[in-house]
């Protein structure tokens, strides 16, 4: 068999392809629609489904895949806009958390309901209830093969906290 045949290719770029083109999309309606770079929508969501609407900084990074640094000048610009704010960690003094603040709650609650509709429009309309429940799960079980740390780093595995509660963790 030749390997430039191979199906195991095709899955990959088909993979590839998508997730950069839906990632694309994505960014470009959210700037066009809610003046918000996907990244920022990305790490306030985050922070958003996350009880107490906070994570340490280590743990979002790695939810993220920033690097340190790079997490580090994402949220310098969220705590300048007055969105995030970092905490200190009383039990690791090195550590910190960012912190969802209420201006940052206000902004990612008015942007998620037109993101949902663009990735209604280029995702999950184009695939039955069972597909995107499938999708998910294979989704799934692929991060937490290649990101093992991500999954480490989700307060109860990977159970979203509910966005509308208290932001206690209770769903």
């Amino acid at each position: 068999m030749d390997p430039l045949t191979d199906d195991r290719l095709t899955l990959v770029g088909l993979f590839i392809e998508s997730t950069t083109a839906l990632r694309s999309v994505l960014g470009r309606r959210l700037e066009q629609d809610v003046d918000m770079p996907l990244q920022w929508f990305e790490l306030l969501l985050r922070l958003a489904r996350s009880p107490g609407r906070r994570l340490r900084m280590s743990d979002l990074a790695t939810q993220a895949s920033l690097t340190p640094s790079g997490l580090t000048r994402a949220v310098d610009r969220l705590e300048r806009t007055g969105l995030v704010e970092r905490v200190p960690c009383p039990s690791d003094r090195r550590g910190s958390f960012a912190v969802l603040t209420p201006d940052g709650l206000v902004l990612i609650r008015a942007a998620v309901g037109p993101h949902l509709g663009h990735v209604e429009e280029h995702l999950t309309g184009t695939l039955t209830d069972d597909e995107q429940r499938q999708l998910t799960d294979l989704l799934r079980k692929v991060r937490d093969h290649v990101n093992p740390a991500a999954l480490a780093a989700i307060p109860d595995g990977d159970m979203p906290v509910d966005p509308a509660a208290d932001g206690d963790g209770a769903a």
